[in-house]
C-alpha cells in the first residue's frame, strides 16, 4: 500500500518551542531523515544514533507540531510508527520571539534598513496565521507576489523611480479599492526595494525541485 503525504511547501513557526526544536542540530538531522515517511528505529540507524536519544528527539518533534504521524505498521509483534516532517521547509516568525521580536511600531524611520526588516517580519507573522487558517477551513490561500530588478545609473533616476512607483500604485489602489462593496476583501499591499547582494546570482528557481 502507498501512503500519500501531504506537506506544506514552507511552514511558519511562531512558536519558542518549535524555534528551539528547529534550531537543535539533531533534531534538523531527524527532520532531514524524515522528509519522507520512516520510523523512529530506521532514523537511528541511518542517523546512527541510540534509539533511545532518538525516541526523545522525535517525541519532541511531534510535540512542537514539526513531524506528524502518518502510518503504523505491523512487524511480527510490534507495531511501528511512522512520521513524517510536517513541510518541506521552515521559516521563523519574529513572533516566536516573544517581546524580543522585530515590532513595526518601534521604528521610526521608514526609510531605514530596521523598517524594511521589521517590515518583512510583519508578514512573515500574518501570512503564518492565514496559511493556518487556509489550511483549516481546507481552502487556499489568495496572494500576490511581484519579484523582479532594475538597475540605476544615479542616484537622481533612483528618486525618480521611486516616485513614479509611488504615484502608480497609488493611481491603482484609488482606481480598484471598494471598501464599502459587500463582503469586500482587504489586502495588505507592501513594497520594498533593497540593494541586491553582491554574488547573488540565483534567480529564484533554482532550487524549485527541491
Amino acid at each position: 500500500m502507498i501512503i500519500f503525504v501531504m506537506q506544506a511547501d514552507i511552514q511558519v513557526i511562531d512558536d519558542a518551542t518549535g524555534a528551539t526544536a528547529l534550531l537543535d542540530p539533531v533534531k534538523r538531522r531527524v527532520m532531514d531523515h524524515l522528509r519522507e515517511p520512516g520510523s523512529a528505529s530506521s532514523a537511528a540507524k541511518a542517523l546512527k544514533l541510540p534509539r533511545q536519544r532518538l525516541g526523545y528527539h522525535v517525541k519532541q518533534l511531534e510535540r512542537a507540531g514539526l513531524l506528524k504521524h502518518v502510518e503504523d505498521v505491523r512487524k511480527g509483534n510490534c507495531i511501528e510508527r511512522r512520521l513524517v516532517a510536517t513541510a518541506r521547509r521552515y521559516v521563523i516568525s519574529p513572533k516566536a520571539f516573544g517581546s524580543a521580536g522585530s515590532d513595526l511600531t518601534r521604528v521610526r524611520d521608514k526609510f531605514s534598513g530596521a523598517y524594511l526588516v521589521a517590515l518583512a517580519g510583519r508578514s512573515l507573522a500574518e501570512l503564518g496565521e492565514l496559511r493556518r487558517g487556509a489550511d483549516a477551513a481546507g481552502k487556499k490561500l489568495s496572494t500576490l507576489a511581484v519579484d523582479s530588478e532594475v538597475s540605476f545609473s544615479s542616484p537622481a533616476t533612483q528618486a525618480a523611480f521611486a516616485e513614479e512607483l509611488a504615484k502608480s500604485l497609488a493611481g491603482l489602489i484609488a482606481k480598484y479599492n471598494e471598501p464599502d462593496a459587500e463582503d469586500h476583501r482587504t489586502f495588505r499591499i507592501v513594497a520594498t526595494a533593497y540593494p541586491k547582494p553582491q554574488g547573488d546570482e540565483d534567480d529564484g528557481h533554482k532550487d524549485a525541485n527541491d
